[in-house]
């Protein structure tokens, strides 16, 4: 072969590996683009609590209303008798400290195990849902969450199921976004998904800001109540209703 045609095959190598090189020049670089959005996105939806919707330094405040309470115990485990009551309460605090640590600020209806009824006499319901609608008018909140246990007459029911006030569109959206996040956390146990529903609840009604309530599992069932008085479990649930939360507010933000 002549020098001429060395010297052809080795320039076309040379070019060959300068546009390998660009190739993988540009991989890289959209690779580094395609991470600093995903970060960017995580960093946005981890400050929206106190720099997007609250305005200036104030944070984003949230009601939580943990269900029943004192001689209303609400629906009971079908296995061990657990009184709902108590773990709305369980739930509820773990709920609390999760978003605190996200940089919100949060209400509580209910802080121990008693009602808010004052005297377990004649109307002690119907004082007690109104004590709670003056705490939520109070604190005037971006969000109310309520939490509860849900039973169905078959054992076979599983599942969380959110609720929202028929015609309150942000706590349709709200229910959505805790829903979803609900839902994955129940497959891991092999449950199907539900689906968020409107409902007449009174707690949807005690502000115009969205609301929802949060049916966590099925008391009647021996599987979810087994998960529901486990403190993992409930950890678990606390941190998938957070994380609805923030999914809820990265939508209202885009």
């Amino acid at each position: 072969m002549k020098a001429g045609g060395f010297s052809w095959i080795f320039c076309s190598f040379r070019a060959y590996d300068i546009d390998m090189k660009r190739s993988y020049l540009v991989c890289v670089v959209a690779v580094v683009v395609l991470f600093v959005s995903a970060v960017g996105l995580c960093m946005r939806a981890l400050f929206l609590p106190t720099s997007v919707f609250a305005g200036g330094n104030a944070p984003i405040k949230i009601v939580l209303d943990a269900g029943h309470g004192g001689i209303d115990g609400g629906v009971t485990g079908i296995t061990t008798g657990v009184k709902e009551s108590d773990l709305n309460l369980a739930i509820t605090l773990r709920l609390k400290q999760t978003l605190d640590d996200m940089g919100f600020e949060t209400v509580l209806t209910r802080k121990t195990e008693a009602g808010l009824y004052d005297a377990a006499t004649e109307g002690f319901k119907r004082r007690d849902m109104q004590r709670r609608k003056e705490i939520v008018q109070k604190a005037d909140p971006t969000l109310l969450i309520s939490v509860h246990q849900n039973r169905y007459p078959s054992s076979s029911v599983r599942g969380a199921q959110v609720f929202f006030r028929r015609g309150d569109f942000g706590g349709e959206r709200l229910a959505f976004a805790l829903q979803e996040k609900l839902n994955g956390l129940y497959q891991t146990e092999g449950v199907k998904s539900r689906k968020h529903t409107p409902s007449e609840y009174f707690m949807l009604t005690c502000t115009e800001n969205p609301s929802v309530i949060v049916e966590c599992g099925f008391l009647s069932s021996p599987a979810d109540e087994k998960l529901l008085i486990s403190t993992a479990w409930q950890k678990r649930l606390a941190e998938s209703i957070a994380a609805g939360v923030v999914a809820y507010l990265a939508g209202e933000l885009s």
